[in-house]
């Protein structure tokens, strides 16, 4: 942003927003148009059934769950993951396992002011990091109940 012959003053037609401004509020404000839900979670069968109970509560709700390794692509994966992550409208960091992955990509959410809903399996809460615990979690019983409780979580706090 570059402000031109700014004065300080409560005047403040002397602001110009530059073409390079311009294209960084839009990059700022994509992620909020957006209908993707970029779902950070543990790769591992046991996690099959709550990615598809994440998956139909953003669906209820009229969003589409991306979890990158459905994704087709020819790239690095650090990357696609980052890229996913700024075009979508929020993240839900499924923290079950505790995979230094899914808190990392959390964090980039959260540092570019994405929304993070949070999630984890009861029996598991105990395991969730200091750093993340003040976060109000999704905890979780069996994928029936995640599912009712994410798409009520969505509803809340996304829409």
């Amino acid at each position: 942003f570059a402000a031109s012959s700014y004065s300080g003053s409560s005047n403040v037609s002397n602001i110009k927003i530059e073409e390079a401004g311009w294209i960084k509020l839009e990059d700022q404000l994509k992620h909020e148009k957006s209908r993707q839900a970029f779902v950070a979670i543990w790769f591992d069968s046991s996690m099959d059934d709550p990615y598809t109970a994440i998956e139909s509560a953003c669906f209820k709700n009229e969003y589409k769950a991306l979890r990158i390794d459905s994704k087709e692509h020819n790239n690095e994966i650090s990357g696609e993951i980052l890229a996913e992550i700024r075009k979508s409208r929020f993240v839900i960091s499924e923290v079950t396992g505790q995979r230094h992955g899914v808190y990392f990509e959390a964090g980039y959410a959260l540092g570019l002011g994405i929304p993070v809903i949070w999630c984890c399996k009861k029996d598991e809460l105990k395991n969730v990091h200091f750093d993340t615990r003040q976060y109000n979690h999704v905890v979780w019983d069996t994928p029936d109940d995640l599912l009712k409780k994410m798409t009520n979580r969505i509803k809340g706090s996304i829409l």
